[in-house]
Order: structure tokens, then C-alpha cells, then sequence
């Protein structure tokens, strides 16, 4: 295994900055994920630490040793590439073994490793096959062997189930996560799906215009997300934002119609401009729109997913998504939603920056009866 030191690296493309100063840290046998749109820098990243591109400024050190002029095959990482990257003249086992070869390891025991690493790999029955006769899935499994038979200290994964099917890549997520589990070796994984990444991550960078927005466990980053971007980024339906105005007593009003958010409040000057934010699997439909702690919601458009149910519609003019699970019983119109505070996010407007509200005093005010019941239901589900 192998801990991999990334300190104020910078990549330039001419004057065009690629990657703008990075600070990081990949623990020995963790499994980091890179998560960010097409051209955040994350591939340009995992492209330095292997060595296939020149750094601008900055060190990047394996295990305590610089390793900016070192060539690629000395720096004892392992690439996997989106495009697999198969010799195609070759059979599976001379491509996974093809390494071993070059560096003139005996054949028997270079043929004793590539029939243990195609077992690991379910691969014991194509070994004689050509890349041309191998699914999608089964050409990945192989470049994963290429890279595992050289018994790397890092293994470094540019997108690659990018070119799977669904089914498939699901498949290849489970089974990179099992070979994780197993092998332990330092792994470094760049994805633009945040699926892959919230499943396969131990930590969680994500990355936006060269820089790191964000870094930390899958859940944290979900459930807190550091600033406008992250929080946008992360989640399906994405999460949903109402622009609001900081009045006199810290309270947010929202812009459009002059409503304030129940209950919270935030340490900002009068005037200042927020958004206030929150996931559409946060909210929960109810009666009474009038209530105290409910917000008006015009419903729009209702999608049955089969799964859950999206409800599509509006909060003080701004368009506004609901999840909800299959099989829950809308109240009828008019009705309006409940956020519960800890589900509340806020973003400067200014910089997109974090601001969270202060403490929320206990609330007198309690339904009764049997709406007390409903409403409780409503937000428990």
C-alpha cells in the first residue's frame, strides 16, 4: 500500500489553468473518489499523480518520496482508463500478463499469476479470448487485471465504467468495491456520477474549476454540503434553493413574496442575500397553509416513478420539487409543505459560501388531535 501527499499542485495549459493550487491527502488502503462536471480538473489530477502529465508548480509525493520527475513505471501506481486501453491483437491472459512479460518475469510464474488474478476476476474462461469477442463489462474486468497483476501500491481509475450500460456498471461497482475490500491497495477514482461516487467512496473530493470545493465522508458531504455548488451538485432531484433577504430581526424573507421562513433565523446584516435551500426528499406535504411552520405550495405536476412520487409546483413563485415515497396519500388542495430546521441549508448569494442559522428556540405552538397525528406521520415517513 502506498499514502499519496498532494501539496499547492497547479496545472497550466498555456496561460488556462487547469488545476489551481490542490492540497490533499490519500490515506494508505482508502478509497478516495474525485467527484466533479467535465472539465473541473479532476482527470488532469489523477493524470499527475500517475505521471502522464507535467506539473506546473506544486509536489505530488508516494509514500513520502517526490515524485514529480519520476517516470510513470517507477512510481508504483496501477491506471485503469475509460476507454480500457486493450491490446487488441492480444488474448485476455497475454493483455493481463503483458507487464510481467516486459519486465522478463519467468513464464510459468508469470502464468500462475494471471490464471490467480483471473480467478479473482471471474475471467478463468476467457482467457484465450480476444477483446473483440468480450462484452463491455468483461473488457473492464480485464484492464482491471492488466493493472492488478503488477501488484501496484496505487491504483488510479480515470472514469472507467463511463462506456458501461447501467446494469453493467452497477455490476463493476460492486465489484470494485469487493476487490477494495479485499486487496486494500490506496485507490484513487475520478467520476463525474454521483452515484459511483456516494457508493464506491471512503472519502469524497469534489472538485469544481481546479479547485477543491469540498472533501470529506460520502454522508457528510451529502448532509452538509460547504457551499452552493456541492449542495446543487449532489442529490437527485436536485436540491431545491429560494432566494431570500436578511430583514431587521435575522429573519429570511423570501424575495419574491415578501414570506418569511418559519422559525429560523441567521447572524446576518439587515439586507443581506441568501438562498435558502433544502432537498426535495426534506419536505412533506400537509393541510393548513395558513399554519404556523407550513410554507404555501401550489402544486403543479404530479410523476408516479413507481418507487416514489415527485410532486413539481411552486413556493412564493419559485419552482420547487417534492419526493416522496411510493404509496403516500396527498392531503387535498389547498395544502403546503413542511421542512423540518435541521433539513434547512443556506448560501450566500454573494459567493455561494455556507451560512447556517442560529439555534432554534423550542416552539409552543402545537397542533392537536388528529391532525397532530398526521402531520407527525408526514414527517416521519
Amino acid at each position: 500500500m502506498a499514502s499519496i501527499h498532494i501539496s499547492s499542485v497547479h496545472k497550466l495549459y498555456g496561460s488556462t489553468p487547469a488545476v489551481r493550487g490542490i492540497d490533499m491527502i490519500v490515506e494508505d488502503g482508502s478509497f478516495m473518489v474525485i467527484l466533479g462536471p467535465s472539465g473541473c480538473g479532476k482527470s488532469t489530477l489523477l493524470r499527475m499523480i500517475a505521471g502522464l502529465e507535467d506539473i506546473s508548480a506544486g509536489e505530488i509525493s508516494i509514500d513520502g518520496r517526490v515524485v514529480n520527475d519520476v517516470e510513470p513505471a517507477k512510481r508504483g501506481c496501477a491506471m485503469v482508463f475509460q476507454n480500457y486501453a486493450l491490446y487488441p491483437h492480444m488474448t485476455v491472459a497475454q493483455n493481463i500478463g503483458y507487464a510481467l512479460k516486459v519486465a522478463r518475469m519467468p513464464r510459468a510464474e508469470r502464468d500462475e499469476r494471471v490464471r490467480r488474478i483471473a480467478g479473482t476476476l471471474g475471467l478463468e474462461q476467457l482467457l484465450h479470448r480476444k477483446p473483440s469477442e468480450l462484452s463491455g463489462g468483461q473488457r473492464q474486468r480485464v484492464a482491471m487485471g492488466r493493472a492488478m497483476v503488477r501488484s501496484p501500491g496505487i491504483f488510479l481509475f480515470d472514469e472507467p465504467l463511463s462506456n458501461l450500460d447501467a446494469k453493467l456498471r452497477i455490476q463493476m461497482r460492486l465489484e470494485i468495491k469487493r476487490l477494495h475490500r479485499e486487496l486494500r491497495t490506496t485507490s484513487v477514482f475520478v467520476t463525474h456520477d454521483q452515484v459511483e461516487a456516494m457508493t464506491l467512496a471512503d472519502t469524497l473530493v469534489v472538485m469544481n474549476e481546479g479547485l477543491i470545493e469540498q472533501v470529506g465522508s460520502p454522508s457528510e458531504v451529502y448532509r452538509r454540503p460547504k457551499s452552493r455548488f456541492v449542495a446543487n451538485f449532489l442529490g437527485s432531484p436536485p436540491m431545491n434553493f429560494l432566494p431570500a433577504i436578511i430583514d431587521g430581526d435575522g429573519r429570511a424573507v423570501l424575495a419574491d413574496r415578501g414570506m418569511p421562513w418559519p422559525h429560523l433565523r441567521w447572524d446576518l446584516p439587515q439586507g443581506a442575500s441568501i438562498e435558502i435551500a433544502f432537498r426535495p426528499s426534506a419536505a412533506r406535504p400537509s393541510t393548513g397553509p395558513g399554519r404556523d411552520g407550513l410554507l404555501p405550495f401550489e402544486l403543479e405536476m404530479i410523476e408516479d416513478l413507481g418507487s416514489e412520487i415527485h410532486l413539481h409546483g411552486a413556493v412564493a413563485g419559485t419552482g420547487v420539487a417534492v419526493a416522496l415515497p411510493a404509496g403516500t396519500v396527498l392531503p387535498p388542495a389547498p395544502c403546503g409543505i413542511a421542512i423540518p430546521d435541521e433539513a434547512v441549508h443556506a448560501f450566500l448569494t454573494e459567493d455561494g459560501s455556507r451560512v447556517d442559522p442560529l439555534p432554534n428556540p423550542a416552539i409552543d405552538t402545537e397542533p392537536t388531535g388528529a391532525e397532530t397525528c398526521r402531520e407527525k406521520s408526514l414527517l416521519s415517513i
